[in-house]
């Protein structure tokens, strides 16, 4: 698969690679990294055709985007797209220690200011795309104030596309029926592993013309290595049914002698309403890695092989 192929987003002018880098594991994420370890991550990647970056302040309360501006500040504007997100309230000053932030602000000055500190963090003149982030518990706030904020700064030019984030595809879908979106970035919902999305987000997506972003193709760890000791799903230790299921995947790709993480990271794009799979690298190692796994030529064959064990719903597509 080339990961280098350019495609649509949603009914907009703008197009993405179909592997994009995330930054969430470039600003602590899990663990402390350096900045020029970031910094050459994300070089390694745009260097190797990769030209959709996606960031957030929340990522290192501000680190994450900060690194991505460092490289992207010396690149031609029209030579990457660039997602950034709203609804979290992040001071302007990056803090000496990142810190677990929990306070949201989705009102439509908050994301006003929010997106004016993004600008500055990015060091860029506009950002391509902007996602209202994690508004599970905040519906109502998130359309009367970050909604009518990011829909003035399309209708303005400022920016190019209006999405959401999220960890879940119910609300997703509700903002595809109750707004004017362009895109969606969904996590860990429609992977190899868990198909969540496929119930509600995805026929809406493919029918509303929403392109679907996929972050957490490996469901947080568990598809790199399902044998591994303390295995993680969901951002926290995987419940024994999902280890299960992953391990009897992994042994159906050991059969056809290929690596599981190939296969995560290209089933997703099988699908017409997805678009692009989120790397969350954190090392040049670590994304290199990535890339000869999208080039990994997969067999037809265990495609069929999973969905014969009911790994994977007979309707699905895949690559």
């Amino acid at each position: 698969m080339n990961y280098r192929d350019r495609v649509s987003v949603g009914n907009t002018r703008l197009q993405v690679s179909r592997l994009g880098l995330g930054t969430a594991a470039l600003g602590f994420m899990y663990e402390p990294i350096s900045t020029q370890q970031a910094v050459d991550t994300i070089q390694t990647a745009f260097d190797a055709g990769i030209d959709f970056f996606d960031t957030s302040p929340l990522y290192g309360q501000g680190y994450g985007e900060m690194r991505l501006g460092k490289v992207i500040a010396k690149l031609p504007r029209e030579r990457f797209t660039l997602a950034s997100k709203v609804g979290y309230d992040i001071p302007e000053q990056l803090p000496e220690q990142p810190q677990e932030i929990r306070d949201r602000d989705y009102s439509y000055d908050g994301v006003m200011r929010g997106f004016e500190n993004s600008l500055k963090r990015l060091q860029v003149g506009h950002i391509d795309i902007l996602h209202i982030h994690d508004p599970d518990d905040h519906y109502p706030e998130a359309m009367a104030g970050a909604y009518r904020a990011l829909s003035e700064l399309r209708s303005q030019g400022v920016i190019s596309a209006v999405g959401a984030g999220m960890n879940q595809s119910a609300m997703l879908t509700r903002f595809a029926l109750e707004g004017e979106f362009d895109c969606f970035l969904l996590a860990g919902r429609y992977t190899l592993l868990d198909q969540t999305a496929m119930a509600d987000l995805l026929p809406v997506a493919e029918e509303k013309n929403i392109s679907l972003f996929i972050g957490g193709p490996l469901n947080s760890g568990i598809l790199a290595n399902p044998y591994a000791e303390n295995a993680m799903f969901n951002y926290e230790s995987a419940p024994q049914e999902w280890v299960v299921k992953a391990r009897r995947i992994y042994d159906v790709c050991q059969r056809f002698e290929v690596p599981i993480k190939a296969a995560a990271l290209q089933f997703p794009l099988a699908h017409p309403a997805v678009a692009s799979v989120l790397t969350g690298a954190r090392s040049q190692s670590e994304l290199e890695e990535n890339l000869r796994m999208m080039e990994v030529a997969i067999p037809a064959e265990l495609w069929k092989e999973l969905k014969r064990e009911r790994l994977l719903p007979e309707g699905v597509p895949t690559p």
